[in-house]
């Protein structure tokens, strides 16, 4: 009998330690303020590991994948945006944080403009907005020419917050002389 009461006070305490962890983060997400309308994050548990608000910080994320479906958005362009408005949001200033992005392979039709998604797909780009809201961020967005040249889009076809680089591997090279981190995922 002690056994299954001492199984219960056990199984009580750790049902109360649940319901309060889960209600910390029951909370909804929320957008901004660096991409005021995409990006949602969560608040982490207090303490937790970020960066040093102290430091500036240049970043950079290879983008090759594209959404199985073509309504919707590039998943790589929502986590540029989710990376800024977190850390924003957790105390690390907009200004210590620059942010590339390197586009090649499929991903490139997630940056033609709405006339030229409109051409291949009957639809206006999903990713529209969320380029011009990481270009006003000033997240610089570079499209492999050799990708766009292959794929046979011309560059009159991107998005005007597009740069084409020579290759997606010169902009990985030049980025990582010039002091970005590569986030490997």
């Amino acid at each position: 009998m002690q056994y299954s009461l001492k199984n219960a006070a056990v199984v009580t305490a750790f049902a109360a330690a649940t319901l309060t962890f889960n209600a910390a983060f029951a909370a909804e997400p929320e957008l901004g303020p660096v991409v005021p309308s995409f990006g949602p994050v969560m608040a982490p548990p207090p303490g937790s590991y970020n960066l040093n608000p102290d430091v500036h910080y240049k970043v950079s994320m290879d983008m090759y994948t594209t959404p199985d479906f073509p309504g919707d958005q590039n998943r790589h362009l929502v986590s540029a945006a989710r990376f800024l408005n977190m850390h924003a949001r957790n105390g690390i200033p907009a200004d210590n944080i620059e942010f590339a992005l390197i586009v090649h392979g499929k991903a490139a039709k997630d940056l033609l403009t709405d006339e030229a998604y409109e051409a291949r797909f009957n639809e206006a780009n999903p990713n529209s907005d969320l380029l011009k809201e990481l270009s006003a961020a000033n997240v610089p967005i570079y499209l492999c020419s050799q990708t766009a040249a292959f794929r046979g889009m011309a560059p009159e076809e991107f998005s005007p917050t597009v740069t084409m680089s020579l290759s997606a591997m010169t902009a990985h090279v030049r980025l990582q002389q010039e002091g970005y981190t590569l986030i490997p995922f």
